[in-house]
């Protein structure tokens, strides 16, 4: 009982609210979608002749290489989208009533970044349903094991996003360290580009960025490539969860020090 009431009902209560949020501000559906399907149409289009006669893409167009990385850009758009409220229950009150509450610091950030997850993978699954319009297919298993990679995906930038947010006091100041920093990280992930083109410090920046292993698996995954590839399969889903669990650590961290 004491583990229902301490953890569970406050966890539940706490994402259930930023579905919630979600739903009554349906425009932000629009933004979190609707701008990388440009992003990527646009993008794709644009670069696909030029990309495929210069770079090795392993026999597929260019809108296909860089659909992963879309799917990269919608979770971390939402994770944004959900982040800034922190700024935003601050200013309102709301933040300082449920750090005073009876509450774990674990249940405050496990609620949030769940939300925020939740809503990411639901938002990437609806962008997905274009794959077989480009010619990816994928059976039951794959989607399913994507759509699990893609939650944690979406905990792991959520929870980095939530330990940005609760350190800012304004949402200026939030999207300032987004197109800093966040943005970069995408730009350094392999979405648009793929690591053997690139000069040889640029390799090294992909390689210790925690993105660049989530796109790997993901790809890995949207491609049917992880049978002869295991071991680079398997590195790049311990990385997806070592920086899960750095994250979350972070985040209920910086809940018990207050905003």
């Amino acid at each position: 009982m004491n583990i229902l009431s301490e953890l569970i009902l406050p966890t539940y209560s706490l994402w259930l609210r930023e579905i919630i949020r979600f739903v009554r501000q349906r425009s932000r559906m629009i933004g979190v979608i609707g701008s990388p399907i440009l992003f990527w149409f646009f993008i794709g289009s644009g670069l696909g002749t030029s990309f495929k006669s210069s770079l090795p893409v392993g026999g597929k167009n260019y809108l296909e290489y860089f659909f992963p990385g879309t799917l990269l850009l919608i979770i971390l758009f939402t994770a944004i989208f959900s982040t800034i409220s922190i700024i935003e229950d601050r200013k309102e009150g709301f933040l300082q009533s449920v750090l005073v509450a009876p509450i774990s610091a674990s249940s405050i950030a496990l609620g949030k970044i769940l939300g925020g997850a939740t809503l990411a993978v639901l938002q990437a699954a609806i962008f997905l349903a274009l794959a077989p319009f480009i010619g990816i297919s994928f059976d039951v298993i794959h989607l399913l094991s994507l759509i699990v990679l893609l939650f944690f995906v979406g905990f792991g930038l959520t929870g980095l996003g939530f330990l940005i947010a609760w350190r800012m006091d304004s949402a200026q100041g939030f999207h300032a360290i987004v197109n800093l920093f966040l943005i970069p990280l995408w730009l350094l992930s392999g979405s648009l580009f793929p690591m053997e083109g690139a000069p040889g410090w640029l390799r090294f920046l992909m390689s210790i960025n925690p993105l660049t292993y989530s796109i790997t698996a993901t790809r890995e995954l949207l491609y049917h490539q992880v049978q002869g590839r295991e071991s680079e399969f398997v590195l790049s889903i311990a990385v997806v969860f070592a920086f899960c669990a750095i994250v979350f650590t972070g985040s209920m961290i910086s809940v018990r020090k207050k905003p």
